[in-house]
């Protein structure tokens, strides 16, 4: 066994649950250890038998020495196990859990955590966790310590996957340092064994600081390294040709003064850095970052027609089809006037066409069937959904040709740096002129009916349409407070929106049920839309002007400023009202900041800083940075693994174990993708 082994290979218990382990990410060896603790409970408070004090926490280790079963007066099923050591004895109270008899025999050395109370005029501790000791002087992994626990799924709880990892780190005789002993000496880590045994199981809060520190310092080297790798090899390609540029300038300024709108300044900027890259032979890799409804397109669309004169084709690939074919319109609306012939490729239009000049579609584009005959410039809107494979795949379709990426998720400049080092940055602050500002107000509770009331003479009186956005699809245990889609329908529909057609979506319901619904919405058949955050991306309703959010404090501003980016598509006043349970001073102040801030990288940022990346990404895209340790908003290790990245890759021949550790990251994201 070693890292890269296949977690179902390492023995039944993981083979039978290989599908769990899969929804948590987990399909190597190598991914459980790195499945990270997101908080640790303390039962290192252990204490003998004979001085526990009431109603404190503690931790004790004995012997089993009785174990029954009593009714309560309520019914209830109380378990009450007792525990002797040399000082004393202590009834140890379960309830419902008649297992635990057959499980705790008499006889057996345990470790049991609790709280310590009194049963009658006994002493007794109600049980939080325990576990089976060899002998009483057995170390100890779920009582007795910090005790990690760890994002869990659906039938793998902390205790099962504690148990593995534990299980794992004793096989594993040493994990292998790959950093060079002049970085662990200047920066003073601990070495990578001795971190990842402390990040799961650390005897005292310093070690695991120790150990979180070493770990986010790996996790953002190799972000920045590989970023470094990326941009090295891209630079190494050749384009074929590079394309004409000042040959074609009258005709691009035809271009320019037949759309029905002036270009902002950010726009002209970005038209004219797209335009320097396409004229050199290396092909180009930059990143277009701008707002919902800023004008990514139109500057596409610029570089599109510049491929088509200098006589290359091009795509532009969306990440549903609702997307693709709102692309498809815009596009063919501005350039089939110029003899261009726009395709569209999608699952639902299987379309053989293969004579065009740009061709519009989803993932279908790179089916075998699509085929191109000189394909110069690839463009990949809201780049982050797609993988590295399918993104390589449309690349081998040309030959080196030029890359153009567009994102409407707001990027902080130190994210931006970290991830997307290996691209050159444009980005549309500017929202085109004429587009209103979105009013935007953080709605007290007591304001909720005069808030309805007013989105009811709005509809009525304008004919316009509204989102209604829910962070969660059902209500759960864990969310009773908080709005679910499903529910707050049901509710609305029912009591406060009767007068209207109420629709609602989802992401958990098919592609062809979503596409009918946001066709309706479209068509005006349904007045308001409640909705999860599956709107974020990619639908534009040109009708809708009103967006409410509920339980807005569970979304990062970014993303909230996405989905307001959903309404004032025209020319419209548009409102989004915020709506929060949270009595928290600190959530009000941050979601106030919405209210005057109208440019999402610059929310991004404020984000950062305030509640970290995780948060900044949102309910919905949790994760989506790709950091299980670090945070951007560390700054201090951010700095020092940029740095080391830099001085590491002034000669990376003499460091093969760091180039052996990159390219096995880039290949394992490449497999995964």
């Amino acid at each position: 066994m070693d890292l890269k082994t296949p977690i179902g290979q390492v023995g039944t218990t993981y083979k039978m649950n290989a599908k769990r382990l899969q929804k948590l990410g987990i399909e190597t060896v190598e991914d459980l250890l790195f499945h990270i603790p997101f908080r640790y409970e303390d039962s290192s408070n252990i204490s003998k038998i004979a001085q526990i004090q009431q109603g404190n926490n503690v931790s004790i280790k004995g012997q089993v020495i009785n174990a029954t079963t009593i009714r309560t007066k309520r019914g209830l099923a109380m378990q009450i196990i007792s525990v002797e050591d040399e000082t004393g004895r202590v009834d140890c109270i379960f309830f419902n859990q008649i297992y635990v008899l057959r499980t705790l025999k008499i006889g057996s050395y345990v470790s049991i955590s609790g709280k310590s109370d009194k049963f009658g005029s006994k002493k007794s501790l109600l049980v939080k966790d325990y576990e089976i000791l060899e002998n009483i002087d057995s170390d100890t992994f779920h009582t007795g310590r910090l005790v990690p626990v760890y994002p869990e799924t659906r039938g793998l709880g902390s205790k099962w996957i504690r148990n593995r990892i534990k299980d794992l780190l004793l096989k594993i005789e040493k994990i292998d340092e790959y950093l060079p002993q002049e970085i662990l000496n200047e920066e003073k880590f601990i070495d990578l064994d001795m971190a990842m045994r402390s990040i799961h199981f650390p005897k005292t809060l310093e070690d695991e600081q120790k150990a979180r520190l070493r770990l986010s310092f790996d996790e953002l080297f190799l972000k920045h390294a590989q970023s470094k790798m990326r941009k090295k090899e891209w630079e190494e390609k050749k384009h074929t040709k590079a394309f004409e540029i000042k040959k074609y300038k009258k005709h691009l300024d035809k271009f320019i003064k037949s759309l029905p709108f002036t270009l902002t300044n950010s726009q002209t900027k970005a038209i004219d850095e797209i335009l320097n890259d396409l004229s050199k032979t290396t092909p180009m890799n930059r990143l277009l970052e701008g707002d919902v409804g800023s004008g990514k397109t139109v500057v596409a669309t610029a570089a599109i027609y510049i491929a088509y004169l200098n006589g290359f084709q091009a795509t532009i690939m969306a990440p549903t089809e609702i997307l693709a074919e709102q692309h498809f319109k815009s596009i063919k609306d501005m350039l089939e006037k110029f003899g261009m012939k726009v395709a569209i490729f999608t699952s639902s239009k299987k379309l053989n066409v293969d004579d065009f000049d740009v061709a519009v579609g989803t993932h279908a584009l790179i089916h075998k069937k699509v085929k191109f005959k000189k394909l110069g410039l690839i463009v990949i809107d809201e780049q982050q959904r797609f993988g590295v494979t399918q993104r390589a795949i449309l690349r081998d379709k040309g030959n080196n040709p030029h890359f153009l990426t567009m994102t409407a998720t707001p990027i902080p400049r130190t994210v931006f740096l970290t991830i997307y080092s290996d691209l050159a940055l444009s980005q549309l602050p500017e929202m085109p002129k004429g587009r209103k500002t979105i009013q935007t107000w953080l709605v007290p509770e007591k304001k909720r009916s005069a808030g309805y009331e007013w989105i009811k003479k709005t509809i009525s009186d304008k004919g316009d349409q509204a989102f209604i956005v829910c962070p969660f699809i059902e209500e759960s245990e864990n969310a009773t407070t908080v709005k679910a889609a499903k529910v707050e329908y049901e509710r609305l529909k029912n009591e406060v929106f009767d007068q209207f057609n109420v629709g609602l979506l989802h992401g958990k319901m098919k592609s062809s049920e979503k596409n009918k619904i946001l066709e309706e919405f479209k068509n005006g058949k349904i007045d308001i839309l409640v909705t999860t955050p599956v709107v974020e991306v990619g639908i534009d309703i040109p009708n809708a002007t009103i967006m409410l959010i509920e339980a807005a404090e569970r979304f990062g501003l970014a993303q909230l400023h996405q989905l307001r980016g959903r309404v004032g598509r025209n020319d419209k006043e548009s409102y989004c009202f915020l709506f929060t349970d949270s009595k928290s001073e600190d959530t009000n102040t941050r979601l106030k900041y919405l209210e005057n801030v109208h440019f999402g990288a610059k929310l991004a940022e404020i984000d950062l800083e305030l509640r970290g990346p995780g948060d900044m990404y949102g309910v919905a895209q949790h994760g989506a940075n790709g950091l299980k340790i670090a945070s951007f908003s560390d700054f201090t290790t951010l700095q020092k693994s940029k740095k080391a990245a830099d001085k590491i890759f002034t000669n990376l021949d003499n460091y093969p174990k760091i180039k052996k550790k990159i390219k096995e990251v880039m290949d394992q994201k490449t497999t995964h993708d």
